[in-house]
């Protein structure tokens, strides 16, 4: 099958394709039985629609032409018996299909799915969600559509194609050749009209991009928009857009209908003449009347899988539109990887940088020559002016990038030598940007920790000050949050995050502007929980409020891409 979908697409960039079929393929070659089942369902199915027009020969002229009466009543009951044969197998091959078919979309969208996820945040921070959503749903069902279904129509229609010429050639070579002039005609106008159908498609899914990207930029931020009054404003621009996607898409819909129309006025009118010619014979006494019928609906037999290969020519645009868009997203690299052969993370370790380097692409360096060394157990005051560099200190961390140069070391080895989900589940970090999902407080809090018991879940609550939330909601922990937690307050959603961070229990902790909009006794309260429970784990406590960074053992200050240490009490 990859090599039949190589020589259909006449793509420029032979190699690139070649990749992209390889991986389709890969879907497929899993379920390559139960393709060679429903191609033999197709094959028995199209058997049964094929033997009928022959029986209605048969009923016509060895029926009612002749008079026998036995004759008719045999012919018409194996009518009745393949009429329920076909019905079965058609319902039987339209189940099995639906089911394979689903298996392919959903393994497709989770390759892709766990691919994204292997991706840098600088990547998501310059591609639009929308974008990336009309890619996951939009390009990977096209590309579905035709790998199980467009494909498979296809295979079933050259069977259909060949039996139903087989017949013609059977009842009337001569007849038959009308309908084989028409195939260079066809080919001819197709690949004439291929380059435009392949580049209004494109076209369309960036339209469709637009609109998902507008949708998901403003359904999040409705609060905002009705409080500046701007309601009208956005509705304007969703109509604008999509006035583009329905212009786009009907012009898509008329180079689709000449695609297919010319060929088919050209295949219609190759009937008719086929019927007058063959009508003249069965006048003029040459030829029988049920013979003459036979053909005619053979031939519409053939046209109905000409009109699919036709459609797949079309469909085959669409789907190297989709795949190349794809494909652009496989291509992208994860900035970092595990190791091949990962060291274990230590149980404890002091935590070491030196001579750290980073900048974003483009833009100055936020580090230079960073050497600190923050012993185990310490806690450790972090400050410095907005955009220093301390959450990408922080992401260093966690390894979402890598120095340029220097190294950043844990118990004395290197953070890339572990590997990445150990590290992330020993790195917990508190953001002021709270992420909560669909699903009850108790899942939230336990989101790292997907396994832990009831009895931990419900003591994190506590320590983290969730007493009264909890009381509060009506089914206490297991209560629904809704999308994005959007009824809790801000302070509500920072205490659900610290709990989220304390049953972690992880080897350093990060609180990251975690207590910003909770009042100060709360944050004192919080601090001393954490100080308590995680005193011989480090701490890093990043804030512009003095309270926070009271008592830490070790003050750093970044300013100007370096790391300096404070005497303590300063802050």
């Amino acid at each position: 099958m990859q090599r039949l979908l190589s020589r259909l697409i006449d793509h420029q960039d032979r190699p690139a394709l070649q990749d992209a079929l390889h991986w389709l393929y890969g879907f497929i070659r899993p379920h390559r039985l139960a393709i060679l089942g429903l191609l033999g369902l197709s094959m028995c199915a199209t058997a049964v629609v094929l033997v009928q027009p022959w029986l209605t020969k048969l009923l016509i002229d060895d029926g009612l032409l002749a008079k026998d009466f036995p004759k008719l009543v045999l012919i018409a009951g194996a009518m009745i018996l393949a009429g329920i044969l076909g019905t079965l197998l058609s319902g039987l091959n339209r189940y099995l299909h639906t089911r394979l078919s689903g298996r392919i979309l959903f393994a497709l969208r989770d390759e892709l799915y766990r691919h994204l996820q292997r991706l840098s945040p600088g990547f998501f921070a310059q591609r639009r969600l929308g974008d990336l959503m009309s890619r996951l749903d939009g390009d990977v069902a096209e590309i579905q559509r035709f790998a199980v279904d467009s494909l498979f129509s296809a295979v079933s229609s050259v069977l259909g194609l060949v039996c139903a010429l087989g017949m013609l050639l059977m009842l009337s070579w001569k007849l038959s050749l009308l309908a084989l002039l028409l195939i260079p005609l066809d080919v001819l106008w197709l690949r004439w009209m291929r380059r435009k159908v392949e580049r209004e498609v494109r076209q369309l899914r960036e339209c469709s991009a637009d609109v998902s990207s507008f949708l998901v930029e403003t359904l999040p931020a409705m609060k905002f928009i009705q409080s500046a009054g701007q309601q009208q404003r956005e509705a304007r621009r969703l109509d604008g857009l999509g006035q583009g996607y329905m212009s786009q898409l009907l012009r898509l819909q008329v180079t689709e209908f000449f695609t297919q129309a010319v060929p088919g006025t050209l295949t219609s009118l190759s009937r008719a003449c086929a019927f007058l010619v063959g009508g003249y014979w069965v006048v003029q006494g040459t030829w029988q009347l049920g013979a003459l019928i036979a053909f005619s609906t053979y031939l519409g037999m053939a046209v109905g899988p000409v009109q699919s290969l036709l459609g797949l020519y079309v469909a085959m645009q669409r789907m190297s539109v989709s795949l190349g868009r794809v494909m652009e997203l496989r291509g992208v690299l994860p900035e970092v990887e595990s190791p091949a052969q990962a060291c274990p993370v230590p149980g404890r370790g002091d935590l070491k940088l030196r001579g750290v380097c980073f900048a974003h692409p483009g833009r100055p360096p936020l580090l230079q020559d960073v050497a600190i060394d923050i012993p185990h157990g310490c806690k450790v005051a972090l400050s410095g002016m907005s955009g220093a560099g301390k959450s990408t200190l922080i992401d260093l961390l966690q390894r979402f990038h890598d120095p340029q140069s220097g190294r950043i070391l844990l118990g004395g080895t290197d953070l890339r030598d572990f590997d990445l989900h150990d590290l992330r589940r020993c790195v917990a970090v508190v953001s002021q940007d709270i992420v909560l999902f669909r699903g009850s407080l108790a899942d939230n809090i336990a989101y790292s920790v997907p396994h832990a018991s009831r009895e931990a879940v419900a003591e994190v609550a506590r320590l983290a000050r969730l007493d009264s939330l909890v009381a509060s909601l009506p089914q206490g922990l297991d209560s629904p949050l809704g999308e994005r937690g959007q009824q809790l307050s801000g302070g509500q959603k920072q205490r659900i995050a610290i709990a989220r961070a304390l049953l972690q229990n992880p080897l350093l902790l990060v609180l990251d502007e975690a207590t910003s909009q909770v009042d100060e006794d709360t944050e004192r309260e919080v601090i001393a929980a954490i100080d308590q429970l995680f005193s011989d784990r480090t701490r890093i406590l990043v804030s512009h409020r003095p309270s926070t960074l009271a008592n830490a053992d070790l003050h750093l200050v970044l300013h100007d891409g370096q790391l300096r240490a404070r005497e303590a009490g300063h802050v």
